[in-house]
């Protein structure tokens, strides 16, 4: 697999595609050049070599990096963080509060992920490296973190995909770094002229409840970007938030549908694919789209995590 360089958001933003899963435009890596080296997610570790390629291309030494933040410490985000540490001697790891034990102690973490992907489990995330309890950074709601004379990150308790989700405001772009927390882009409809933003309700702690109060939090900030986990950046957040919010009430919906019927989790991953399927054939978007693969596995995910939450409501 070919490394890409390093995408130019601005002047001091980069973001490193991790080819997650073995595709690209999955998952990427940001980069804040401040004074303060400082890398937002890591995607899993079999990321971590293409994360090594990017920072080169981009004239950084490993030795530089200061800050590894992880958004939240699912392993397509924060899995290769350990893997990655090893060789940045000079770095700590910035992680939720709730999600720190995760990092230190990855056992519960590791099982969860197996349980949803499988016998594909290995190939997709090992080695998962613990990180020592010194070399963690906890921050939480309202908590600044100062990278460069003229720029404090700010740290916001953002739940709703996860527990342990904090999204992180940066003051000099007046953006945020969501992670999951508010959706999944499609980069690869941009070619097509259409920004797509679903979205991701994967399981064990979805709640749409404090999902929708993040999405309303953002809007509120009145942002001039959003840096999305997966994947690069929309500089339209009020409208990729309100498009995030229609398609959570579409998927609450199906979901709700499925749980009454006793629909299983594929058969409402199908039921949510051709709901975007359909809108995105009003768009122009032919079937055999290079994005539907990504849209699958997303619905996939998702749809287990919205049964789930439902299981445990009822």
């Amino acid at each position: 697999m070919e490394d890409k360089q390093p995408i130019r958001l601005t002047e001091r933003l980069h973001v490193i595609d991790g080819f997650d899963l073995g595709l690209p435009e999955r998952t990427g890596t940001y980069v804040i050049a401040e004074e303060e080296l400082t890398l937002v997610d890591t995607g899993a570790s079999p990321s971590v070599p293409h994360v090594k390629k990017g920072l080169a291309a981009l004239g950084h030494a490993l030795e530089d990096v200061k800050y590894i933040i992880v958004t939240h410490v699912h392993l397509d985000h924060s899995g290769g963080a350990g893997l990655l540490l090893l060789d940045c001697p000079n770095a700590k790891v910035v992680v939720h509060s709730k999600g720190a034990r995760h990092l230190s102690d990855p056992s519960r973490l590791t099982a969860g992920a197996r349980m949803v992907y499988g016998d594909q489990f290995e190939q997709l995330f090992e080695p998962i490296v613990a990180i020592p309890e010194e070399r963690l950074l906890i921050k939480a709601e309202g908590d600044q973190l100062q990278i460069g004379p003229d720029c404090t990150l700010e740290f916001w308790d953002t739940p709703g995909h996860a527990n342990h989700h904090f999204s992180i405001y940066d003051p000099v772009s007046n953006g945020v770094f969501a992670g999951d927390t508010v959706g999944i882009r499609y980069d690869q409809l941009l070619r097509e002229g259409i920004d797509l933003h679903l979205p991701s309700t994967s399981p064990n702690q979805f709640n749409p409840a404090a999902m929708q109060q993040s999405i309303e939090r953002m809007s509120a900030a009145q942002l001039d970007a959003i840096y999305y986990g997966h994947f690069g950046k929309t500089d339209h957040p009020e409208r990729a938030l309100r498009q995030s919010e229609r398609w959570l009430e579409v998927f609450l919906e199906e979901g709700n549908k499925a749980f009454k019927t006793g629909l299983d989790s594929q058969q409402l991953a199908d039921r949510l694919f051709d709901r975007v399927q359909a809108y995105l054939k009003t768009r122009g978007v032919p079937d055999g789209h290079e994005v539907y693969p990504y849209i699958r596995l997303d619905m996939q995910v998702s749809s287990m995590g919205i049964l789930d939450m439902l299981s445990k409501q009822k």
